[in-house]
């Protein structure tokens, strides 16, 4: 790590705000980039039916409103802090001027792996669903880690570019996502299987053994509505598009979720999709849909959601990548990190080295990955998967679940001193509540690790993986005090730089 000044501080900035033209994004922009994140049809062709078969639990629609809730009162404290600070780095600069600048550059590499973890573990199912797909059209065998080399090259490419370039390519996406699904639970709530139930929206449905995992599997459903505040710089208007985009984003997913997952239940039949001898292994999971899908829509809409799913998965990665660029972007910026990751574009403003990092990071994890497939045991399942989408994802989760919970108490220590102007309810109730309940979801997630991963039994990863998540926040406070004291003047812009009036995304 580099405590030198970034290159783009050697420049001044204009008028100490960002440059007009780099205000692109709206508010439907920003939701679009956010939901995207989350992948719908991934989340309720992959995720969704996964759950159901691993929890045995009914009341999965139901959970993801209750998370829905519990994010949105998160958001409240998050929303009016976003009011006030306008900086890329979003949860780290939140952190580092709530607790405390060694705080923020803790948390900053907490986003950092968690977003990368994210993006890499997406990776593995993009993969595996390429190479099945264009296996099942031409009869071909592509390994999967050829057709990964090849979309990190796409979204690289994506990544340097107009960051409303993306937004419009993932807006097409989502709508297409979105339209699919709706289909999907049109003909699934008019043809149940064994007839129209109340019962998965049922709290006695619900809280049984298993709900821990249930939460566990479902927050990763939302993972990506908390980077609204990432794209801030790039807003038309931050103080409202980032509150705005963030409670829209929160309130899509939450209730598209629960129903599509209520139809998903009632179209396989409840009894059914919660019984663990009533489907076998290879009916579990996406089978479970596109079996549906097959019956009742025909071929066809198999082919054009086969499709689509990748679309889907294509449009998180985009996303996620974003996301580690403005941060390696906004360290930098600071001298967090390396100067030459603060270096953008200066036809468009995005910045194209923290872009390049984390395509290069992508790249040699997901080689590794493929050396390491040699004497995989098939019978164990689809390699890219079971390991790295399922162990990076899951650790991912965590360590944004993590971050949530810090920014609910940086709110509070925030709005301490100055109010600004905020209700009580928005700077110290709303936070307080949401901290309570983001920590008792990271305590479920850690209880239920070795369920997320799929493993009968704990072993050394169930313990390495989330270690992976959480030990570079303490890294990051110990790098902030050797920071402090051999640049004090570099310490003491950590989490203000964009307030400060240093060089914006786009000013280089």
């Amino acid at each position: 790590m580099s405590s030198s000044p970034s290159t783009a501080q050697a420049r001044p900035a204009r008028a100490g705000a960002p440059a007009p033209e780099r205000r692109k994004l709206g508010v439907l922009a920003v939701a679009f980039l956010i939901v995207a994140a989350s992948a719908p049809l991934t989340v309720i062709a992959g995720g969704v039916t996964s759950t159901f078969s691993v929890t045995h639990v009914a009341g999965v629609p139901l959970g993801f409103l209750i998370l829905a809730a519990a994010l949105a009162i998160f958001a409240i404290g998050y929303a009016a802090m976003s009011r006030f600070i306008n900086n890329a780095g979003a949860f780290y600069a939140y952190v580092a001027q709530g607790i405390g600048r060694p705080t923020g550059v803790g948390a900053s590499l907490v986003a950092l792996v968690a977003y990368n973890m994210m993006q890499l573990g997406i990776w593995g199912m993009f993969g595996f669903q390429v190479s099945m797909l264009i296996g099942e059209k031409t009869g071909l065998d592509i390994p999967w880690w050829v057709g990964v080399l090849v979309g990190i090259v796409i979204v690289g490419i994506m990544g340097v570019n107009r960051v409303d370039l993306s937004a419009k390519v993932l807006g097409v996406l989502v709508a297409l996502e979105f339209l699919v699904v709706i289909v999907f639970d049109v003909v699934a709530f008019t043809n149940p299987a064994a007839g129209f139930s109340t019962e998965p929206m049922s709290p006695a449905a619900l809280f049984v053994p298993g709900v821990g995992a249930v939460f566990a599997f479902g927050i990763a459903a939302f993972m990506g509505f908390e980077q609204a505040a990432i794209y801030g710089e790039e807003s038309k208007d931050p103080r409202r598009t980032i509150p705005r985009a963030t409670f829209l984003a929160v309130a899509v997913i939450g209730v598209f979720y629960a129903l599509s997952a209520w139809a998903l239940a009632l179209g396989i039949g409840v009894d059914k999709i919660t019984d663990p001898g009533g489907i076998s292994g290879e009916e579990a999971g996406p089978p479970l849909f596109f079996g549906f899908v097959a019956e009742n829509l025909g071929v066809i809409w198999v082919d054009i959601m086969s499709v689509l799913f990748i679309t889907s998965i294509f449009a998180a990665l985009v996303s996620f990548h974003n996301a580690v660029a403005r941060y390696f972007f906004s360290l930098a910026r600071e001298g967090v990190l390396p100067a030459k990751l603060a270096a953008v574009r200066q036809t468009t403003g995005a910045p194209w080295v923290g872009s390049l990092a984390q395509s290069v990071i992508a790249v040699v994890v997901v080689i590794a990955f493929a050396i390491g497939e040699a004497g995989w045991n098939p019978e164990s399942g689809p390699y890219p998967v079971i390991t790295l989408f399922t162990w990076l994802t899951n650790t991912g989760a965590l360590g944004l679940v993590l971050l949530m919970a810090v920014v609910s108490l940086a709110v509070v220590g925030f709005f301490r001193k100055d109010a600004r102007g905020v209700g009580v309810g928005s700077r110290l109730v709303a936070p307080i509540v949401s901290a309570v309940a983001l920590a008792a979801i990271l305590l479920l997630i850690l209880s239920n690790f070795d369920v997320l991963l799929g493993q009968p039994e704990s072993n050394a990863t169930t313990f390495l993986l989330p270690a992976i998540a959480i030990l570079p926040g303490v890294i990051g406070i110990v790098w902030a005090y050797v920071i402090k004291r051999r640049r004090p003047e570099v310490y003491a812009r950590i989490g203000h730089g964009a307030d400060a009036g240093d060089a914006q995304l786009g000013d280089a």
